[in-house]
Parts: C-alpha cells; structure tokens; sequence
C-alpha cells in the first residue's frame, strides 16, 4: 500500500516547530555540549560591586561575558545591554538580546541589588517599591526571560541574596524581605527547570566590602522623626560589618564554585562558617536570634 507523503510545513511553521522542540528538550548533564565552544554567562548588575568581581572571574575562567545594568561596564571586554531593572519590560528585553546573540547562556547571574534604612511606619511608598522592583520582581523578569536560552545547555542560575534574608535587619526590613522573597524563588525555579537540565540557586553572602555600603538610602531625622537614633546606630553598624566583610572577590570565587556542582543547593551561603550560621538561626527560636540581632546592631 503506497503511503501518502506528509504535506509540507510553511516556513514560518517550521521555524516555530524547531524553536519549540529546542526549547523544551530537556538538557541532559550539565554543561555536555563540547568544552571547546566558549561558555556563555550574564551577569545583570555586572558593572559594580559583587557582580563586576564575578563578571571578571568569569573572564578569566575563558567564559564569553554580557553585562545587563544602567551603566555599561568598564572596559571593552565585556558587552553591556543597558537595562533598569525597577522599568517594567527593560531587564527581559536586555537579557533576551544577550542569549540572542549568543545563542544558549551557560551561567546567569542576578546581582542587582538596592538597600534603603527606614522606619516601616515613616517608609515613602516609591522607595520600597522601588526597592522590590530592583531586588525582586527584577530577578522574576530576568530569570524568566533567560530561561528559555539557560534550557538549550542545562545551564545555571544564580540569585545574589543575602544572610538578611535569613534573618533580619534593624530598619532594613524590606531589603531582608525582599532577599527572602528571593531565596524563595530560587527554590521553586530549581524545582520547575530542573527536568530540562538547569538548575537554580540562591547565594547568600553575608556584609561585603562594597559601594553597595554608600548607595544605601539612609532616612535622617526628618524623614525617620522619633525612630532617629535607633536608625543612625542600626545603619552605622550595618555599614561596619559591611566594610569590615568579606571582599567581592571571595563571593565571585563563590558564585563560581556554585555554578560547577553537579547537584548544587537551591540555597546557599558563602562558605561553612556562614551556612553554620544559618543551621543555628533555624535551630533557635525567633526571640533567641532577634535577641542577637538587636544587641549586634545596638537596639533596645
């Protein structure tokens, strides 16, 4: 009996067939395509700070480097998109441009970050929304716009948190829950991309030796009003544990290490001191560590 051949398929239904089928095959092992075609990774928030210290350990890894930030980065290694990550839209199209041009992304990194001191009570309304925007649902935006490029090699995902995430911080109550709200979502992530070979984790890294420190939005006494002395001790022993902290160079030699396990940690810090850290916080209760908190920060 003669088969009937199969009618032909009209361009623009192949060329969505085949970006369908590429995207949702699941990705064996991590990194299997061939060690000699470069390596690809994204760094948004690559121009300061943690995320420049990791973009230039990635250079020097061999990797092929993109920068996703306001302002481009230093030098002419690496390609920068200039995104916002509080405008709506911007972050998704800047890293979609950059797994365009490269085709797949082995490694991505959220490192944008924006930290305000307030009383909650005396809070503006555009600062901690401003807030989230940076540290949140920009991370949401990108991650899902780097999904689809991370699925076609089984890639990794990295979010920047912080061990204020875990526990909190004296007037930096929506940076803390905001990096809560990140761990969160690098745990569901990792659970829903893990069939198609890529795998999501969160890095907590605890005060780092930044500008970071002197970007903050600091109320002062007009805005905070009675809460004033509380905030200037809270925010003058944030600042000293920052500086006085672990460098960006050894979060950058962390986020490398993350990203070439095998089976890493939906949520992680630094190194054994700081995950110790975060087994006892979860062991005592709440009362016990905000005790420590407050007299670490000079609170009553």
């Amino acid at each position: 009996m003669k088969q009937e051949k199969n009618l032909p398929l009209d361009e623009e239904e192949k060329k969505k067939t085949a970006e369908k089928k590429q995207e949702e095959k699941p990705a064996s092992t991590h990194y299997e395509h061939t060690m000699s075609a470069r390596r690809t990774a994204v760094v948004v928030g690559g121009s300061s700070g943690i995320g420049r210290e990791t973009a230039l350990r990635l250079l020097s890894k061999g990797y092929r480097v993109y920068n996703v930030s306001r302002t481009p980065f230093k030098g002419d290694r690496i390609k920068s998109f200039s995104a916002d990550a509080a405008l709506e839209g911007e972050i998704a199209q800047a890293v979609k441009s950059a797994g365009d041009e490269a085709g797949a992304i082995d490694l991505f990194v959220y490192s944008a970050g924006f930290s305000m001191t307030a009383p909650i009570e005396y809070a503006k309304s555009g600062d901690y929304r401003y807030l989230f925007e940076v540290n949140y649902f920009g991370a949401v935006e990108a991650l899902r716009a780097a999904a689809p490029f991370l699925k076609r090699r089984g890639g990794r995902a990295i979010l920047v948190g912080s061990l204020g995430g875990d526990m909190p911080i004296p007037y930096d109550s929506f940076y803390s829950s905001s990096k809560a709200a990140l761990s969160m979502l690098a745990r569901e992530a990792d659970m829903e991309l893990r069939p198609y070979g890529v795998r999501v984790s969160a890095l907590l890294p605890a005060g780092t030796a930044t500008d970071f420190t002197y970007n903050r939005r600091v109320y002062g006494e007009e805005e905070s009003l009675g809460y004033s002395p509380s905030v200037k001790k809270a925010s003058a022993a944030l600042a000293n544990m920052e500086q006085g902290g672990m460098s960006p160079s050894l979060v950058a030699e962390a986020v490398l290490k993350l990203s070439a396990k095998r089976n890493p940690p939906p949520v992680s810090s630094v190194n054994g001191k700081y995950n110790f850290l975060r087994y006892v916080n979860k062991m005592l209760p709440e009362r016990v560590t905000d005790w420590f908190v407050r007299k670490k920060f000079n609170q009553r």
